[in-house]
């Protein structure tokens, strides 16, 4: 049976490196200064770079993160430590349903919210689609966090005479924060690479821009325009541009796992 389990281990882990494999193949081609620093060029026209993606995803992502984690954090907060067992249960269970939902009908809300009021694509409602995306990972991940801090912990900041906010705040979120912090950068990486909820809400720029009510540029959707195109070179730049995507994705959970091994190593010494 350890053999077995083995071998499905290895079903499972060989896929992925042969798909990192090829991956970086393909994009080391294209992986270049130019790739950061250079605005894309005319179709047909060789070079050019997708400095307008990267940082218009660094900019939504980062958006939605400052809009999402707030409330996610403040949420599972709530659901752990003030709200009743049954209110907590029923919050719980909507957002899990939450968490399931197609990210493209996420993509559809907010147009609805912003889009369609506003008559044109914008930066901000690609950010609201993703904080719609986050908000239910930040969730879980949070109340999951909160409820491994032993309620002794609590109970010593009751019998001191702490406000329960002081203790929520003070003694439940600190000890959780490493715990915290994980689930924050997995549900980055989580929304890094959506595509279609992009495809109703920042829509693409051929252009650098910074105004958050104009359409931008993204990177999931900008490789979904470029793999779908004609031209030999876009292709190429959309390899590098996933490959990018998938360093950035990888990073952010490679850091989410340093920081919980550090805070059980702390806590072990």
């Amino acid at each position: 049976m350890e053999g077995v389990c083995l071998l499905a281990a290895l079903i499972a882990v060989v896929p992925l490196f042969a798909f990192l494999w090829h991956l970086v193949a393909m994009g080391a081609g294209a992986f270049s200064s130019a790739l950061f620093t250079q605005l894309p060029l005319p179709p047909g026209e060789a070079g050019g770079g997708l400095k307008n993606a990267i940082l218009g995803s660094v900019l939504v992502v980062g958006a939605a993160t400052v809009v999402g984690i707030p409330v996610g954090i403040g949420a599972a907060v709530f659901m752990t430590e003030f709200a009743k067992p049954r209110v907590a249960a029923t919050l719980r269970f909507f957002c899990d349903v939450l968490s399931g939902i197609p990210s493209i009908v996420m993509g559809l809300l907010a147009f609805q919210i912003l889009v369609r009021p506003m008559h044109h694509f914008s930066a901000l409602s690609g950010a609201l689609a993703l904080g719609f995306i986050m908000l239910p990972v930040v969730v879980i991940t949070t109340q999951e966090m909160l409820h491994l801090v032993p309620h002794s912990l609590r109970e010593a900041g009751h019998a001191l005479g702490i406000p329960a906010w002081r203790i929520a705040s003070s003694i439940s979120v600190r000890a959780a924060a490493p715990g915290i912090i994980t689930g924050i950068l997995l549900s980055i990486s989580r929304i890094a690479g959506e595509t279609a909820p992009m495809l109703f809400t920042a829509f693409g720029n051929p252009f650098m821009s910074w105004d958050p009510r104009a359409p931008i540029a993204t990177l999931p959707h900008t490789i979904f325009n470029y793999a779908i195109s004609p031209y030999e070179d876009w292709h190429r730049l959309a390899w590098g541009g996933a490959l990018v995507l998938v360093l950035g994705i990888l990073g952010a959970t490679l850091l989410s796992r340093f920081i919980l091994w550090w805070h059980q190593r702390s806590l072990r010494a």
